[in-house]
């Protein structure tokens, strides 16, 4: 396709002349950064044959800090203004209101701060709009929650922080009302999120396949900086990596800050990575150090553990999810050894690989899942299989999850098994679950490196209340944590029968 550098050179000239409005940057030029600049350059300036413009969206995904919300301000006032389009409608839409406001305020300071702009636009701010009379166009912030208010016939249409937003419903709306203009730009400008199941999530996998050339969409312009997975995210050649600011206006010292306390808590470590690196994590909250928990792997051999003292964990989950079973042995040095199995409906395998992301199928080849028949969790197979580990293990208690499990529970207790039901709030669970993350930072753990195991255990986020008790949350987890939570089930347990007890606990108290 042809190169317009006389549209490119009109973006870039415009967006410089406007000033930054905040910060010891306030007044100053905007000055576009070379990284900057080849954004707008590309997406300005690169045409059709008809000379229409050949981008239609714009995927620029970022790390916090680099200027973002700036940049999203002065490109939807060119937009506005310089882009030739008459009766234009440019939304900036972001997650909810306040969101919302942050590039609005910043495009209103910049009008106000150039005259040439002051003169010729209208700032609206109880309305969130900027109104250019001469061609009967309009600049409006929204939220997600407008979505619902049908009509839109936008120009442009600049996403902020597109990870934030709660569901794909406003993105649906305004992309689509694009249809009756000519050289329509949707401009999405974020930083990486935790949802796998977003919106973002679906345009940042469509990025990511066009920069690797597995597909090609030429009306498709993407832009990812981030650090690699298998980068050393300690790194600071890895931040400069992620982060083109750096050395600029990105200020390193707030990282060296943040990154020092994620080393020590690893419940802020995905939020470094997330935000300052721009890496996809598994949560909102990491619980676990995933560093920590591989190191605990060590090698299980079930055959060893054989007639050996154990306890369960049952985590039946749903009759259509994954079911978790989990066996805690107690060894030498206060270690804990863990024997998992997990059972999903054979009929829908395929189906949850595309949904969940995982290999499912290749799991169950591998003897790492269990394949139940039918379309549904077949509940008599799991219950052969704790059977059948009943047989090979000394299994003293099985902890379960009251939730959907009664009819099971009475036919293993008929079989002689001694079920505990456990209550899922804090109470019950934050112990153990403790308990647990001792275990795994001071490698006592032992798990072998179970891959399904280790997926649930880097989705696990957990709740906390004002008393600081934790326990595991599948509400606000994004994936699965069967695995884990049948895991703390069996810790309870293992925890309360392998305490030191007093000898008055077991022969009472002499009299003399």
């Amino acid at each position: 396709m042809p190169f317009d550098k006389a549209r490119a050179d009109h973006a870039v000239h415009f967006i410089n002349l406007l000033r930054h409005t905040k910060g010891k940057w306030a007044g100053h030029p905007f000055s576009l950064r070379p990284w900057q600049e080849k954004i707008v350059r590309d997406v300005f300036g690169t045409v059709n044959r008809d000379g229409t413009r050949q981008y239609r969206t714009a995927f620029v995904e970022i790390p916090r800090k680099n200027g973002k919300t700036a940049l999203a301000a002065a490109l939807a006032l060119y937009l506005l203004v310089a882009d030739g389009e008459k009766g234009a409608e440019i939304y900036s839409a972001a997650c909810d209101r306040e969101q919302a406001s942050l590039a609005f305020d910043v495009a209103a300071a910049m009008v106000r701060q150039l005259p040439a702009l002051k003169k010729i636009l209208k700032v609206v701010d109880s309305q969130k709009r900027i109104v250019y009379p001469a061609t009967n166009s309009f600049y409006r912030a929204i939220a997600a929650d407008a979505a619902s208010a049908h009509g839109y016939n936008a120009h442009a249409v600049i996403a902020d922080e597109l990870h934030a937003w709660p569901n794909r419903e406003l993105w649906d709306v305004l992309t689509t009302s694009t249809g009756a203009r000519s050289q329509p730009l949707i401009f999405a400008i974020t930083t990486a999120g935790y949802d796998r199941n977003s919106i973002c999530w679906e345009q940042h996998e469509y990025a990511r396949k066009l920069l690797d050339g597995i597909i090609q969409d030429p009306a498709f312009y993407p832009v990812i900086y981030a650090a690699d997975e298998t980068d050393d995210w300690e790194d600071e050649n890895t931040w400069r990596k992620a982060n083109p600011a750096l050395r600029d206006f990105r200020n390193i010292e707030e990282m060296r800050q943040l990154y020092l306390r994620a080393k020590e808590q690893p419940s802020l470590q995905n939020t470094f990575r997330r935000l300052y690196l721009n890496q996809w994590t598994s949560q909102e909250t990491r619980w676990l150090d995933m560093a920590a928990w591989d190191a605990s792997a060590g090698l299980v051999v079930p055959e060893r553990l054989k007639g050996k003292d154990c306890f369960g964990g049952l985590d039946l989950s749903t009759t259509t999810d994954l079911t978790a079973v989990v066996l805690a042995f107690p060894v030498e040095d206060g270690k804990v050894e863990v024997l998992p199995h997990f059972f999903i409906p054979a009929d829908t395998a395929r189906e949850k690989e595309k949904r969940d992301r995982v290999p499912y199928t290749t799991w169950a080849r591998q003897g790492f899942v269990h394949l139940t028949p039918g379309n549904v969790t077949d509940y008599s197979f799991v219950e052969q299989k704790i059977k059948q580990l009943a047989k090979e293990y000394r299994v003293l208690e099985w902890a379960y999850d009251r939730w959907n499990a009664d009819m099971l529970v009475q036919r293993l207790t008929s079989d002689g098994a001694k079920m505990i039901p456990v209550g899922m709030g804090y109470a019950s669970l934050s112990a153990p679950t403790k308990h647990l993350e001792a275990l795994i930072m001071n490698r006592q753990l032992v798990h072998g490196g179970h891959p399904v195991l280790r997926w649930c255990a880097d989705n696990v986020m957990v709740e906390q209340d004002p008393a600081g008790n934790i326990k595991p949350s599948k509400a606000k987890s994004t994936q699965r944590i069967d695995g884990i939570t049948a895991l703390v089930l069996a810790v309870s347990r293992l925890m309360l029968r392998t305490q030191k007890k007093s000898p008055y606990s077991e022969r009472g108290l002499v009299i003399l």
